[in-house]
């Protein structure tokens, strides 16, 4: 686990939690990427709401885009990941503590990214 000292991602974070919408988004997105579609498959949430949910995560940091896909008639789609593994958070004499287990570690994530780009 690790403290989170940013307020603004801390309070981004408290917010997603108290919405189940966005709780259900991230249960969905954290084994696997998924695309806003089979978010919105998965877990019955409108569309407008799943993407509005979705471009707020991702603003906050609480999503992140793992890869960008194009279908074979040429459109475009992202898929989206949990950063958030768990989540532990403790209010105290005023004072709010929240530490987070984060899903992947993005710099590793990256690193295998270019070696497989080598290996090609």
């Amino acid at each position: 686990m690790r403290a989170i000292e940013r307020e603004s991602l801390k309070q981004a974070i408290m917010v997603a939690m108290a919405d189940k919408e966005m709780v259900r988004i991230l249960d969905s997105c954290t084994l696997r990427s998924k695309s806003v579609s089979d978010v919105i498959r998965e877990t019955g949430i409108s569309h407008s709401t799943a993407y509005r949910k979705i471009k707020w995560m991702l603003e906050e940091g609480l999503l992140f885009t793992e890869k960008i896909e194009i279908t074979p008639d040429g459109k475009k789609f992202s898929l989206f990941r949990s950063t958030i593994k768990s989540i532990n958070a403790k209010y105290e004499h005023g004072k709010l503590d929240v530490e987070i287990e984060y899903n992947i570690n993005r710099l590793e994530r990256t690193a295998e990214r270019l070696f497989s780009l080598e290996a090609s």
